[in-house]
């Protein structure tokens, strides 16, 4: 789902280049739109790799852990102790999606990305469900003052 959002963003950036050439008379944007598309390949990899990048960083830092497609899904990515990563765990966990091959590393309990940052993407309802039931279970027993 994420990498539709990059295609839309595209899309958007190139219907705000027309618009601003039409409207302002302004090239700048269409300039660079124009050079996007007669990228080379391996420069086209590198561009949508990068918005990628700077996208799953953004968007997981600043929404605590989600991305438009862990919304969608219920999930969101999570510190091994429960907490909101810190902007490191987030970077180290952008960065290392870089290292080629990541995908394959689900074939194991966890991937790459999130190994090596110490976090983990969880189902929100569940970790919900589950936290509660733990904290039900440590209160078994203890008297309640009214």
């Amino acid at each position: 789902m994420d990498r539709i959002v990059i295609y839309v963003i595209f899309f958007i950036f190139g219907a705000f280049s027309l618009l601003v050439s039409e409207i302002f008379n302004i090239d700048f944007f269409l300039n660079i739109t124009d050079k996007m598309a007669s990228a080379s390949r391996f420069e086209d990899i590198l561009i949508t790799t990068a918005v990628y990048l700077l996208y799953i960083f953004l968007m997981e830092y600043f929404t605590k852990g989600r991305t438009v497609g862990k919304y969608i899904t219920g999930t969101k990515v999570m510190s091994l102790d429960g907490s909101n990563p810190t902007f490191q765990e987030y970077l180290i966990r952008t960065v290392s999606r870089v290292v080629p091959f990541d995908a394959l590393s689900f074939f194991g309990e966890n991937g790459w990305h999130d190994t090596w940052s110490d976090t983990r993407v969880v189902n929100v309802k569940n970790y919900k469900a589950e936290r509660q039931s733990k904290s039900d279970i440590d209160n078994i027993g203890v008297k309640e003052i009214a």
